[in-house]
């Protein structure tokens, strides 16, 4: 795979920055460029649209989500929550970005897939039919950590994985205890 180059680095650096900042829909590919000091036909040349340009700073959390809900097994309880809180972390400006434009995830048509991340958590947390109540306990649980990591970055990342995982185990009860 090739490795993007340093413009196109910068350029996403200073959009991810600018969408944080302002919101995705508020931010043009003008501001980007000016921010940069770059023209906006160079920052054409590496990205043809605003969609674009989001599409590349969303993908790596897309295909790390992927992957991470692929590679589990069920059973893993405390470990699961930990490992995936470690993701979401790493992800929290990401995160940031679409939940203060939610519209993002319907441009992008990832709406489908994000429930299909939640839906396979949940599965690995509570096994394939679970109650109305583990899954609602379930929802608490991953939508709480999610929430944590976009409310509490300032924080040190020890202190807030210890409370959200803690956090999410409560909520799911003792379905949530499953490792030794």
């Amino acid at each position: 795979m090739a490795r993007p180059s340093d413009t196109k680095i910068r350029i996403q650096a200073t959009a991810r920055e600018l969408f944080l900042e302002q919101g995705v829909q508020n931010t043009s590919l003008k501001q980007i460029s000016d921010r940069l000091g770059i023209t906006k036909p160079a920052l054409y040349y590496h990205f043809s649209s605003r969609e674009e340009l989001v599409r590349s700073i969303l993908q790596p959390v897309v295909d790390e989500l992927e992957t991470f809900v692929g590679g589990r097994e069920s059973g893993e309880g405390r470990r699961l929550l930990e490992d995936y809180f470690e993701l979401i972390w790493r992800y929290r400006e990401e995160i940031t970005m679409v939940l203060h434009a939610p519209t993002v995830l319907a441009e992008l048509d990832l709406i489908d897939r994000m429930w299909q991340w939640r839906k396979g958590l949940t599965t690995l947390l509570l096994g394939p039919a679970p109650s109305d109540t583990a899954r609602i306990r379930a929802t608490v649980a991953l939508g709480g950590m999610s929430d944590c990591v976009v409310e509490h970055p300032d924080l040190p990342v020890g202190e807030v994985k210890a409370a959200a995982v803690e956090a999410a185990l409560a909520a799911l009860g003792p379905l949530g205890r499953t490792d030794p």
